[in-house]
């Protein structure tokens, strides 16, 4: 989120950025979690295309699977199309398929301290919960109710994430004890909120934080301040007629508890679907967006006749930023940047045509990058740039 103060007459406005929550960079990861047998490798399966192992016995996954899952988006599907380049580079989320995490997880159970370090490997959680009766797979605790398993996880990750905290003050004490550090009291006031916040049974993510916090808090990197999205895992013909009867207690759940995106599917449904060809009755492709959204990650397009490629980078990032993800002497010598927005190439389909309508913009390094750009950098080479 940017915001904009204005300023008295005469003085330009100062842009202030806010940092978000969760590790800098663009190589982020989602973690798909859950208890054991409630769709998770499948889940990772119809977003990778690959064949994880997805028995129906607890634990079936062990060591954390992960994938590159291609973003979906028309956009790139049309601009490759019209260039009909050499190569194609799709943008992609790095998912991370976690195995179950149990009640007692945080103290070892079910091989939880394990599985709970593969989460906090991750930037964000897709949480699968499963809401579909099915006697032929079993549930870890012999009945399907999926408040109690949300309830189960969260706990979980906040009685990790209160060892971390508890372990943090510890050191900051000794720093304050040993020469009244400035930096450790103010992390101490801060550690302090957040024990308040975790004995709450609140996560860090929903809580106002100043930039300093947040700063802070991202050296920290706890379990609660990631992003989730509840992935609710309904039955085919349930999915079909749009009814199922946990749906409303889970959304209900969701914004009382922890807040987050809740996105009903059927992986019975998706599989039975996968080869189809009108995918549009599919959440597959919904899903993996909105995880690409979650991590507030955006991609921008270069494009010519030898490639046509997405660069993904963070949302509020600017043009020097945006070249730097490309090589970091482009950063460096950055100077300036043509872009053109996707709907006007769309539209008129030559660049030329669009130059002489004013349509290609020459952008500064204060230029702050919108999803779906089309940009072509210029760079100097005496600053270790190249053109």
């Amino acid at each position: 989120m940017v915001k904009l103060h204005m300023p008295p007459k005469g003085k330009k406005a100062v842009e202030e950025v806010k940092i978000e929550l969760g590790r800098p960079g663009n190589t982020l990861k989602m973690g798909i979690v859950g208890l054991p047998n409630v769709g998770k490798s499948s889940t990772f399966n119809l977003m990778s295309k690959l064949s994880v192992p997805a028995e129906n016995i607890p634990f079936c996954t062990i060591d954390p699977n992960t994938a590159k899952v291609e973003i979906p988006d028309d956009r790139f599907k049309w601009l490759t199309e019209h260039w009909k380049p050499k190569s194609k580079v799709a943008a992609s989320l790095q998912c991370v398929d976690i195995a179950g995490l149990v009640a007692g997880a945080s103290d070892g159970e079910g091989m939880g301290n394990a599985f709970l370090s593969h989460i906090n490997g991750v930037d964000g959680i897709f949480h699968v919960v499963r809401a579909f009766d099915d006697e032929s797979v079993s549930h870890y605790e012999n009945s399907v109710d999926p408040i109690r398993d949300m309830n189960t996880i969260s706990v979980e990750l906040i009685a990790k994430d209160k060892e971390k905290m508890e372990k943090r003050i510890e050191a900051v004490d000794k720093l304050i004890k040993r020469n009244n550090d400035k930096q450790a009291l103010r992390e101490k006031e801060l550690l302090v909120r957040v024990q308040e916040v975790l004995e709450a049974g609140r996560w860090i993510k929903d809580e106002k934080w100043s930039m300093q916090e947040v700063e802070m808090l991202n050296d920290a990197l706890f379990l609660t301040a990631k992003p989730v999205i509840y992935l609710v895992n309904i039955g085919d013909t349930d999915y079909e007629k749009k009814k199922n009867k946990w749906l409303l207690k889970i959304k209900e759940w969701i914004a009382n508890n922890v807040g987050g995106q809740m996105i009903p599917y059927s992986v019975a449904f998706e599989k039975e679907n996968l080869n189809t060809e009108d995918r549009s009755r599919c959440m597959i492709d919904k899903i993996i967006q909105a995880g690409y959204e979650a991590l507030d990650l955006v991609h921008y397009f270069t494009c010519g006749e030898d490639e046509v490629k997405c660069w993904t980078l963070r949302r509020h990032s600017k043009a020097p930023q945006a070249a730097g993800i490309i090589h970091t002497d482009f950063e460096k010598g950055f100077q300036s940047c043509d872009v053109m927005k996707y709907t006007d190439f769309n539209e008129h389909k030559n660049e030329g045509v669009m130059k002489g309508l004013g349509l290609v913009k020459q952008q500064g390094k204060e230029y702050v990058v919108l999803d779906g750009d089309i940009m072509f950098f210029r760079f100097n080479v005496s600053k270790g740039g190249k053109k």
